[in-house]
C-alpha cells in the first residue's frame, strides 16, 4: 500500500511538472494589456522585421495560426524596444493602411534575412522598396508612411511592447496577461507549445468568470 502511495505521488509529481511553469517557459505580463474583443482570446506576436529569430520562427508560427481555434485571435503588433526598431513598425502600418500587408510581409523578411538589401533603420530605402514591391505610388507611400494614423499606431505599439515586459522578439503575448517565446521555451515549435497550453489556461479563466 505504501508502495503504490508512493507511486502515484510520484505520478501526480510529474504530471504537474510537465506543465509550463510561470518563471520558467512562460511569465506574466509587467501590465495587463486590455484586448479588442473581450470574448475572444488574442494571441500577438511581437516581432520585428530585422530580428533573424523573427524570421525563423515564420515557417512554424503560419502553420500554427491557421490551426487556432475560433475562440483565439491572432495579430502581429510591432516590438519597438528602441528608436531605430521604429521605421519596421511604420512599415508594417504603412503596408496594412495601403493594403499591401498579406502581399509584401514575407518578401520583406526575405529581403533583410539572410543578408539585407537595405538597412531596417533606414526610412527611404524602406519607402521606396514598398512602392516598388507594392506597384504604388512613391508620394502615397511616403504619406502614408509619415501619417498620423501610422505615428499613432506605432507609439500604441510601444506601449504594448513595456507593458508586456518583454525584453525582445519574437515574444508572444496570450489574451493580454502572459508571454512566452523561444528563448523562454527552449525554441520555436516549444514556444507554440507553450502558447497552446496558455490559450487553454485563458480560456478556463474566462469561463470561470
Amino acid at each position: 500500500m505504501k508502495f503504490l502511495l508512493t507511486a502515484l505521488l510520484t505520478l501526480i509529481s510529474f504530471t504537474a511538472s510537465a506543465d509550463p511553469q510561470p518563471g520558467n517557459e512562460y511569465m506574466l505580463t509587467q501590465q495587463l494589456i486590455a484586448t479588442d474583443n473581450p470574448a475572444k482570446i488574442e494571441v500577438v506576436e511581437l516581432f520585428w522585421y530585422g530580428c533573424p529569430h523573427c524570421h525563423d520562427l515564420e515557417p512554424v508560427l503560419n502553420p500554427w495560426v491557421s490551426r487556432l481555434p475560433k475562440d483565439v485571435v491572432f495579430k502581429r503588433v510591432p516590438g519597438i524596444p528602441r528608436p531605430d526598431w521604429v521605421t519596421m513598425a511604420k512599415a508594417y502600418y504603412t503596408m496594412e493602411a495601403l493594403n499591401v500587408l498579406e502581399k509584401l510581409h514575407a518578401p520583406l523578411f526575405a529581403t533583410l534575412h539572410p543578408k539585407a538589401s537595405f538597412k531596417a533603420n533606414d526610412d527611404a530605402a524602406t519607402i521606396n522598396w514598398i512602392a516598388i514591391q507594392g506597384g504604388l505610388d512613391r508620394k502615397k507611400v511616403e504619406e502614408t508612411f509619415n501619417s498620423f494614423s501610422v505615428n499613432t499606431k506605432v507609439m500604441r505599439a510601444s506601449q504594448i511592447f513595456r507593458a508586456s515586459g518583454a525584453t525582445g522578439v519574437p515574444t508572444l503575448l496570450i489574451d493580454g496577461k502572459y508571454i512566452t517565446g523561444p528563448t523562454l521555451a527552449g525554441g520555436g515549435p516549444e514556444a507554440l507549445k507553450v502558447a497552446d497550453y496558455l490559450i487553454d489556461k485563458a480560456r478556463k479563466e474566462k469561463g470561470a468568470k
